[in-house]
């Protein structure tokens, strides 16, 4: 089982990639690497109210005219390579 799972999600303003990670522990550190991106706005550790889920998930949202599919190809990737090296 990966360690993680992304979604892209649309919000009343914008559309937003959740991270749901099985280890909510590790929230703030990867908050952190990700905050490395250039290509997001901000991220936020966030509540989720969603059935069937971890209690919390990590929020990006995206700059202006950066693309959300590729944004979390980028982002599933480096995570990827995050974990192998846990």
């Amino acid at each position: 089982m990966k360690p993680y799972r992304s979604e892209i999600r649309n919000s009343p303003t914008q559309q937003t990639i959740k991270i749901f990670l099985n280890d909510q522990s590790l929230d703030t550190d990867v908050k952190s690497y990700l905050e490395n991106f250039t290509d997001i706005e901000l991220i936020e550790i966030r509540n989720s109210v969603e059935r069937n889920r971890v209690q919390e998930n990590i929020t990006i949202f995206r700059k202006d005219g950066v693309c959300i599919n590729s944004l979390q190809d980028k982002i599933n990737n480096s995570l990827a390579g995050y974990f192998n090296m846990q």
